[in-house]
């Protein structure tokens, strides 16, 4: 099954040919996108799914940007993404909006028209709100919520301005919506997980009131709406700050380290296991993305022998735990603190994989080795470097899950160490491509990992 919505114009507005207007000024503005994952490969065309009036002056669509295909050793990258689009449009635009503005439409039915953003238009987001308060179809969108949940209107809007691959809003610091820019067909994990998760009445992480779905030309999720904990703080901002204290973070480290255990525990619960992991096969997957991150960052190709070593220990060690839904992109940035208790958040996982491997079961060692290398991304922000404070905490976390979860991580070392090498893999891929100045954090433990025993 295809994983990228198949290019197929369908209108419900009765706006014919809004390409006409707006192709052009998407081409150069979806690029310069945080979210857009294309950007080392060209535009070559652009196609519209789907075009839907939310209410007048804002325009919901579906946008399918198609690339020159590149080959690598991992496979051919899909010919396009899929993407989603909130517009708004006027003839005049207000000194406010100057920010979110992409351009002039000088051809088509919107010619002369303003168009910009429509995320960062106060009004745009409260009537986008008031869609999810109010269940209900508007054209292929439908919007649905939980009964059991009552979210008051009139809750003033604001755009995060943190960079990550969607867009949210935080509205009366009550709730916030999640909406995803890149659209892969399925139920996104970001739903469907928090929701099971709330019917076992997990309270380590928020459930979704309302969302907001499409069903055609292939049914999506596009957003979620879930309680907003506005007194919380991430764990990436507080580890930063112990370390500008000079303080320990290793007490935070083992309780985080139990509560991931317990999420994990209730995902076993939430969704049917899938018996021992296949580490043969696992191996032979972090292979071929390495083969790919290398072709693509010629710096990794020094290390691939000893990087390959470790995935060859992965294919003949013991199956370890049973594989499982996990969360798939944990990293301090996707936990928060509110008072004594952790949350997990951003259940999606990675979002340049497929969605289906995405909702696979995998071994909860990769969340673990996640989190292990983000405490190693903290300890690097400052200089000199404190590998010994990354140590303590890495060691804290797993000492805090094992508590928890009834087996150590540490105890794993070949599959803990193949899980770690995968996740530094990814991410020298992904600052190569999005910020080259962080290339030398996940490049440092590459030169480790790829020594036998790192």
């Amino acid at each position: 099954m295809p994983n990228t919505l198949t290019p197929r114009p369908r209108t419900a507005t009765g706006l014919d040919g809004p390409l006409d207007s707006l192709g052009g000024l998407l081409r150069e503005w979806l690029p310069r996108q945080r979210w857009f994952a294309g950007k080392d490969r060209p535009v070559t065309e652009l196609s519209v799914l789907s075009v839907t009036e939310l209410f007048p002056g804002c325009l919901h669509l579906l946008v399918h940007a198609s690339h020159v295909p590149v080959p690598t050793p991992g496979g051919t990258p899909p010919p396009g993404d899929c993407y989603q689009l909130l517009l708004s449009l006027r003839r005049h635009l207000a000194p406010r909006l100057e920010r979110a503005f992409i351009g002039r439409a000088v051809d088509g039915p919107l010619a002369g028209l303003a168009v910009y953003d429509a995320l960062h238009d106060p009004r745009s987001a409260h009537l986008l709100l008031e869609r999810l308060r109010h269940p209900g179809a508007a054209g292929p969108l439908r919007f649905e919520a939980d009964p059991a949940a009552r979210v008051p209107g009139g809750l003033p809007p604001r755009l995060l301005d943190a960079e990550q691959s969607n867009s949210s809003i935080v509205y009366g610091d009550a709730y916030i919506l999640k909406l995803f820019r890149r659209i892969q067909p399925g139920v996104n994990p970001d739903l469907e997980v928090p929701a099971a998760l709330a019917a076992l009445g997990c309270s380590r992480v928020p459930a979704p009131v309302a969302w907001f779905t499409t069903d055609g030309p292939r049914p999506a999720t596009l957003g979620v709406l879930q309680p907003f904990l506005p007194d919380a703080t991430d764990g990436w901002s507080l580890a930063l700050g112990a370390l500008a204290a000079g303080d320990d973070f290793t007490a935070e480290a083992r309780a985080l380290g139990r509560a991931m255990a317990e999420v994990h525990l209730a995902l076993a619960e939430a969704f049917p296991p899938a018996g021992p992991g296949e580490n043969g096969r696992t191996a032979e997957a972090m292979c071929a993305r390495l083969d790919a991150a290398a072709h693509a960052v010629p710096g990794l190709l020094p290390f691939v022998p000893g990087l390959r070593a470790a995935f060859a220990a992965l294919a003949t060690c013991d199956t370890g735990p049973p594989a499982q839904r996990v969360h798939g992109d944990l990293h301090l940035g996707q936990v928060l603190r509110a008072g004594r208790d952790w949350f997990v958040i951003d259940f999606e996982g990675e979002p340049s994989r497929p969605l289906a491997e995405r909702r696979a079961p995998q071994s909860p060692v990769r969340d673990v080795a996640g989190m292990l290398r983000s405490f190693d991304y903290a300890a690097r922000q400052r200089r000199p470097w404190r590998p010994e404070w990354a140590r303590r905490c890495r060691e804290a976390f797993c000492a805090g899950y094992a508590v928890r979860a009834g087996w150590d991580p540490r105890k794993k070392h070949a599959l803990l160490r193949a899980h770690e090498t995968d996740r530094a893999v990814y991410e020298v891929l992904y600052e190569a491509r999005h910020r080259p100045d962080w290339l030398p954090v996940p490049m440092a433990a590459i030169k480790r990992l790829a020594v036998w025993g790192g």
